[in-house]
């Protein structure tokens, strides 16, 4: 058996069972490629794939096994790899980060100036996306770790570290109705109005959608929903409704035109969080960057969430 084999047969599963795109990928001919996967699934005696004439078309039960432990195996190897590179070299590499568009544009923003000071020569690529799919990326190996906000999604190979605390606030245009109230916002005042939020604002785990039914208040109707955050803006200052978003987002130099409300009494405060695959080997520059993020994390903490359920087994 070879890695090469193993690389093979699990890139025609990430491609859908297409032989010619995992090929493409791969910088390899498909011909190749279905030859490798022929003698893995001689090699183990059972079939990865269910064929009809040429074509790959599902993937056998103890294909998805050999599949899912291949992917492992193949993780592992690219950590032996990143011992070497942080031995010969510590400050020297690359970093890939995921994370939503409201803390990629309102707080790593002086966390990426201070590592890039820091570590010059590490080249760094951030992606943004939906809680969700900073997740996934997570999950299938394609970021070293994400920093999101409200993530839900539950995986046992995934950790979870909670880092600072955030709440919500509200954005109307200027002249806004709720810019008169002589009190402290209330639930049903945010119900009266339209109201355009992120998108897992108002999902059934979600601290808005506990905070209104605690309350007997119902749902307001939601007109539009985005994981972007200049989104938001853009169509409160539309007059389509009003805006619930982080209040970390709102900046009074950038945001002319809209008014801020404070919600903050109105839910729970939630947590920014960090999510690291389990097992996964970070390089030194890694931990430097999630300390300029939360201070208060130390690496022994990040360590242990990562390793804690680990045992070593040599009886083998």
């Amino acid at each position: 058996m070879k890695l090469q084999q193993l690389r093979y047969a699990v890139e025609v599963y990430r491609q859908n069972l297409n032989v010619s795109e995992a090929a493409e990928v791969l910088f390899t001919s498909q011909p190749g490629i279905s030859k490798q996967i022929r003698m893995l699934e001689e090699e183990l005696g059972v079939p990865l794939f269910i064929r009809h004439g040429k074509r790959m078309v599902a993937v056998t039960a103890p294909g998805k096994i050999v599949l899912e432990t291949a992917e492992r195996v193949l993780r592992e190897v690219q950590n032996i790899k990143r011992i070497g590179t942080e031995f010969a070299d510590q400050n020297i590499g690359s970093l890939t980060i995921a994370t939503t568009h409201t803390l990629a544009r309102y707080r790593l923003p002086e966390v990426v100036s201070a590592f890039i000071e820091r570590y010059p020569q590490v080249q760094l690529s951030i992606h943004t996306a939906s809680p969700k799919a900073i997740s996934h990326m997570v999950l299938d190996g394609e970021v070293d770790f994400a920093i999101g906000m409200e993530i839900e999604i539950e995986h046992p190979e995934l950790r979870k570290l909670s880092c600072e605390a955030w709440n919500r606030s509200v954005i109307v245009p200027d002249n806004h109705p709720l810019l008169s109230l002589n009190r402290p916002l209330r639930l049903e005042d945010i119900g009266a109005y339209p109201l355009i939020s992120y998108d897992i604002a108002f999902s059934e785990q979600s601290k808005i959608a506990r905070a209104f039914a605690q309350e007997g208040c119902s749902l307001p109707r939601v007109v539009l929903a985005s994981a972007d955050t200049d989104v938001i803006k853009t169509y409160v200052k539309q007059e389509l409704g009003i805006g619930l978003l982080a209040s970390m987002a709102f900046d009074p130099k950038q945001d002319q035109g809209l008014q801020l409300i404070s919600a903050e009494h109105l839910f729970e405060p939630s947590f920014s969080q960090i999510i690291l695959r389990q097992d996964v080997y970070l390089r030194g520059f890694g931990y430097e960057f999630l300390a300029l993020f939360a201070p208060r994390l130390t690496r022994a903490q990040i360590e242990s969430a990562l390793y804690s359920s680990f045992e070593e087994d040599f009886s083998i």
